[in-house]
């Protein structure tokens, strides 16, 4: 990204039909601490990572509720996150308050993409520099959106942005097939696995991740830190324990292959993860 004589104005087309400003924008979503998002039929759940600028500070707030049954996580500029938050929670309020019943989740995110869009037509204003994972539930169904700087938006089985969010998002990919008929701890392990895929050998702790749930019964809440940790033990231990149950399996089957003449190929190695 380099400045050029089109990227003044967020409104100046470029020749090649691009503004430059959105796409900035955009970038600094890249930029930011990893969020991630994946939901069954029955729950969402919501992730991110908790990064300090230094080890005397305290991490910015990443994961925001809205409503009982919405709640966002954000990657990029906090001070955007915060201010279309309160956004969405003056809409539901408002809606609740007029119809005495929830706003549904699609209607929502389209009043956010809207007024994110409006920043990509006025000279005087800037896009906002965050994206955010919408998770809702209403009376449609668990719901994940990806709301855009550009005011684009998505719907995901799941989905993960910011820095380093390639290795979660080929996590997911590798899984998503099963989260459709999956349990609320199960999503809540699929979540903390993809955030552990994104730290880079970093140990993963409940210190520097947070998480959150919201599902049919289950209003949205944050868990807390004892809980996550918990459920980090968990899946630690068990890993730790189908890792050695697999080598008298593998030693067993080298030992055949040698027995009947054949030779075992070299590139083969443990499934350790």
């Amino acid at each position: 990204m380099f400045r050029n004589q089109y990227d003044t104005d967020v409104t100046t087309w470029s020749p090649a039909g691009r503004l430059f400003q959105v796409e900035y924008a955009m970038e600094a979503v890249k930029q930011g601490s990893a969020a991630i998002g994946l939901r069954s039929k029955t729950h969402v759940v919501l992730g991110c990572v908790n990064k300090a600028n230094s080890e005397l500070s305290s991490h910015q707030k990443k994961i925001f509720k809205v409503d009982d049954h919405i709640g966002v996580a954000i990657a990029g500029l906090t001070a955007d996150g915060r201010v279309l938050s309160r956004y969405m929670r003056n809409e539901c309020i408002n809606y609740n308050f007029t119809y005495e019943s929830p706003l549904p989740v699609g209607r929502l995110v389209v009043q956010l993409a809207d007024k994110a869009q409006v920043c990509t037509q006025r000279s005087w204003k800037r896009p906002y520099g965050v994206g955010l994972l919408v998770a809702g539930l209403d009376e449609s169904g668990a719901h994940l959106y990806y709301n855009c700087p550009s005011g684009n938006y998505f719907e995901y089985q799941a989905f993960a942005i910011g820095s380093r969010s390639q290795a979660a998002k080929t996590y997911l990919e590798r899984r998503f097939e099963n989260f459709a008929d999956s349990s609320r701890d199960d999503l809540v392990k699929d979540a903390l696995m993809a955030i552990r895929e994104t730290l880079q050998g970093e140990t993963l702790k409940s210190s520097i991740c947070t998480v959150a749930v919201v599902g049919v019964g289950e209003p949205f809440h944050i868990l807390d830190q004892e809980t996550v940790q918990q459920m980090i033990n968990a899946f630690e231990i068990v890993g730790e324990q189908e890792g050695p149950a697999a080598e008298p399996d593998a030693a067993a089957g080298q030992e055949a292959a040698a027995e009947q003449g054949g030779s075992t190929d070299e590139g083969v190695a443990p499934m350790d993860i």
